[in-house]
């Protein structure tokens, strides 16, 4: 119990500092700022900082946490992704994706 307490006070490593460029990285701890971690690493994270993630938290809660924030900060492409890798229910993620505010953000890129 102690050594779990330990890691969730303890500094985040230094491969996800570019991840948090408009944050003081120093100050990020993963027993305060653990939503905004989560969310960002998911996002815009790469290999090594997910292995990293799913290290520190168990699939189960991470399909919580999307559940819960219904894929919200994600891409269309990321949440199909988590939806494979966690066995997310199709439908529930189609009516996310279906989202009115969703298709409007998700499609700002496209001619």
């Amino acid at each position: 119990m102690k050594k779990r307490q330990q890691r969730s006070t303890a500094k985040l490593p230094q491969t996800l500092h570019p991840f948090f460029w408009d944050y003081d990285f120093a100050r990020l701890s993963w027993a305060a700022d653990r939503d905004l971690i989560i969310g960002r690493i998911l996002a815009v994270g790469n290999w090594d900082s997910l292995r990293w993630l799913r290290r520190r938290l168990p699939d189960a809660e991470l399909r919580s946490w999307l559940e819960h924030r219904r894929g919200a900060g994600l891409s269309n492409r990321h949440l199909r992704y988590w939806e494979l890798i966690l066995g997310l229910p199709r439908r529930k993620v189609n009516a996310w994706l279906a989202q009115p505010g969703r298709q409007a953000w998700e499609g700002r890129n496209r001619e």
